[in-house]
């Protein structure tokens, strides 16, 4: 199981390494990504924060927000 998720995130590495659009869309997600994490890691309750956070992405991926 995990020789097939390791190849698909390789095809999909090779996708995102091809094409330049995709690439900055990557690179946008990873920076969203990363301050999430510093959100959850500055907060005491740090489950509380990433529900938090889990809810705020599946709003944004809705388009509620």
């Amino acid at each position: 199981m995990s020789f097939l998720l390791r190849n698909i995130a390789r095809y999909a590495a090779q996708k995102l390494a091809a094409d330049p659009r995709v690439r900055d869309a990557a690179a946008r997600g990873a920076r969203v990504a990363l301050e999430e994490g510093k959100r959850i890691a500055a907060e005491e309750n740090r489950a509380y924060a990433a529900g938090q956070a889990l809810g705020r992405a599946l709003h944004k991926l809705r388009g509620d927000r």
